[in-house]
C-alpha cells in the first residue's frame, strides 16, 4: 500500500495540472472571441435584387429534372436540394432541409412576397403541421405569386398561389436575402 502512494499522488498532480491549463486555454480562447468585432455590410435593395434574379436563373436550369428524395444534381432534386443548391451556387449558405430554412429569415405576409423569397408549405397528411415542402419565388404578376419548386410528381417545374392545392397547404413566406 505504501508503495501505491507515490503513484496516487502523482496521478493526482497530473490530473489537477491539466484541470488548471484546460481552463487557462478556455479563458484564453474566449478572450479572442471577445476582441473579433464583425461589421455589418449594408447591401442594397438593387444588389439584392440582383442576387434574388441570379438565384432564380440558377433555379431555373434545374426546370424539367426528375424528383429524386434527397437529390442535388441534375439526375434528380427534391424541393429544398434545388433551393439550397441555387442559393449555394450564388454564394449564400442554407440549411438543407425545408424545416430548417423555414427557421432563417424574416417571416413576411404572402401579399409582400417578390422574388427571391421563400414559400413553406405542410404536405405531409401524416404530419400536418410540419413544415415538408419549399419553394422560390420567381415573380409576382397581378397579385399572384409564382414560384420554381421540385414536385414529387413533375419535377423541377413553375407553379402558382392561385392554385388550390398550393393554397391549402401554405404555411409562410420567408425573407432570407
Amino acid at each position: 500500500m505504501i508503495k501505491k502512494i507515490p503513484q496516487i499522488i502523482f496521478i493526482l498532480f497530473l490530473a489537477y495540472g491539466c484541470s488548471s491549463s484546460k481552463s487557462a486555454s478556455s479563458s484564453k480562447r474566449y478572450k479572442t472571441k471577445k476582441r473579433v468585432v464583425t461589421k455589418k455590410r449594408s447591401v442594397r435593395t438593387k444588389d439584392l435584387s440582383t442576387l434574388a434574379n441570379r438565384i432564380i436563373a440558377t433555379a431555373n436550369t434545374y426546370k424539367g429534372t426528375r424528383y429524386k428524395y434527397g437529390g442535388v444534381t441534375r439526375k434528380g432534386m427534391d424541393c429544398s436540394g434545388l433551393i439550397m443548391t441555387s442559393f449555394q451556387k450564388n454564394g449564400v449558405s442554407l440549411p438543407r432541409t425545408s424545416y430548417d430554412m423555414s427557421n432563417q429569415g424574416k417571416q413576411i405576409p404572402l401579399k409582400n412576397a417578390r422574388k427571391g423569397d421563400l414559400l413553406f408549405f405542410t404536405t405531409n397528411p401524416r404530419k400536418p403541421r410540419k413544415i415538408s415542402h419549399v419553394g422560390l419565388v420567381t415573380s409576382v404578376k397581378n397579385g399572384i405569386v409564382y414560384f420554381i419548386h421540385a414536385s414529387t410528381k413533375r419535377g423541377v417545374t413553375v407553379n402558382n398561389m392561385s392554385q388550390k392545392y398550393y393554397r391549402r397547404n401554405f404555411a409562410k413566406a420567408k425573407r432570407v436575402l
